[in-house]
């Protein structure tokens, strides 16, 4: 049995031998929520014209303004560009229009006030050249890069995508995946149970984790614990999927067969078991065709931990995903670490009167304790010690 591998270089074995899940191409209304995979560049300048920042009247400015400004006409948004000729003269304009040739200052509504066909500043309102003016090309110039691979597409990205005409997106593809409980004792959600029985759970709470991050190609499955059976579930999977996420069966019992299926079916392993608790026995391997398996304790804890702090990461960084930065917290109370294993803790998180990030510890009583875990919003990774980790200790946080 090889020693388990810490939690730092299951992360680089599972990058190295993550495959690539390619790029596909989507209409803009389906590309929120994907990864971007192409670099999108200005194309015009932002605005892209002088744009007129308030309602009011737009005139050529001087050091001492007119007693009043004739009306010359008018300047709505979407217009064509007017002109105005004289000093003592002045165009209406709306927020969002054009600023009219022969203008430099935008007068706001509030500054002046209408007599006849004229109009007057109010209060001694002593206006500066250049006021409410959106200059062209001030946000950025054309041909600058807006949006680079590896983002998340959220509302500002697509706003980004819509005003550059970007009609359709490279994004990641999706991966086809299948989540498998192995398990006599499971059964559904909507049947009976009998004695010595649990309702399968992991797997809706690995799917629902992984549909939360966009990833809605995902099918559940149930085998008991048979090695036939398993090996011939995993031979269906293996062959019209491109990630299969197993639960249970991965430990060192007699009846733990996942782990000589999956090499009997080709499935190459890189590693079984990390230095962490809970998770422990996690399997990885890669199949015949390239297919990522991930195998994860059956204990519901396990599995969830699991799947937040290895299959997901995973997952994203193979559709292009740039990294974000850790999300750092710091612990409001101690809480016991392992000696010898990582040790990662449920918390509740909350923001202190200072505004600073803090993490409740909520430690679950066993790795099958799930009915607490509603009560935090992840856990905390924390290094191996020869005493609890006290109050203060800042930690990187994985949420759920």
């Amino acid at each position: 049995m090889t020693e388990p591998i810490g939690v730092a270089e299951a992360d680089t074995l599972i990058a190295r031998h993550m495959p690539p899940f390619g790029i596909e191409r989507v209409g803009l209304d389906q590309a929120a929520g994907r990864i971007l995979r192409q670099t999108v560049l200005a194309e015009h300048d932002h605005p892209p014209f002088d744009r007129v920042m308030m309602d009011g009247i737009a005139v050529r400015w001087r050091e001492t303004p007119a007693r009043a400004y004739a009306t010359a006409g008018v300047q709505l948004a979407g217009m064509a560009r007017q002109t105005l000729a004289g000093e003592d003269a002045c165009i209406e304009v709306t927020t969002g229009a054009m600023l009219p040739a022969g203008c430099d200052c935008v007068i706001p509504v509030e500054q002046v006030e209408r007599e006849g066909e004229a109009y007057r500043l109010v209060n001694g309102y002593q206006p500066a050249r250049g006021q409410f003016i959106h200059v062209r090309g001030s946000d950025c110039p054309a041909g600058a890069t807006l949006l680079a691979s590896g983002m998340l597409i959220g509302a500002p990205e697509m706003a980004l995508l819509a005003a550059n005409g970007v009609a359709t997106v490279a994004v990641g593809a999706i991966p086809s995946i299948a989540i498998v409980s192995t398990g006599d004792e499971l059964v559904a959600v909507d049947e009976p149970l009998g004695e010595g029985q649990i309702r399968r759970s992991n797997d809706v709470a690995m799917a629902a984790s992984l549909r939360r991050h966009g990833f809605d190609r995902v099918v559940r499955e149930h085998v008991v614990d048979d090695e036939a059976r398993i090996g011939d579930t995993l031979a269906r999977l293996l062959a019209t999927h491109e990630v299969l996420i197993l639960s249970g069966g991965v430990s060192m019992g007699q009846r733990d067969h996942v782990p000589a299926a999956l090499e009997a079916q080709g499935v190459r392993r890189v590693f079984h078991r990390i230095a962490q608790k809970p998770g422990k026995p996690m399997w990885f391997g890669v199949g015949s065709q390239g297919q990522a398996v991930f195998a994860v304790p059956g204990n519901p804890v396990s599995a969830l931990v699991c799947a937040i702090r290895y299959v997901r990461p995973a997952l994203l960084a193979a559709l292009g995903m740039t990294p974000a930065p850790a999300e750092m917290v710091c612990l409001d109370a101690a809480v016991d670490t392992h000696s010898m294993l990582t040790s990662f803790v449920p918390v509740h998180v909350h923001t202190d009167a200072q505004g600073m990030l803090r993490a409740h510890p909520v430690p679950a009583r066993t790795s099958g304790d799930f009915a607490s875990l509603p009560r935090t919003h992840g856990v905390v990774q924390l290094a191996p010690g020869l005493g609890p980790a006290l109050a203060g200790t800042v930690a990187k946080l994985y949420r759920w």
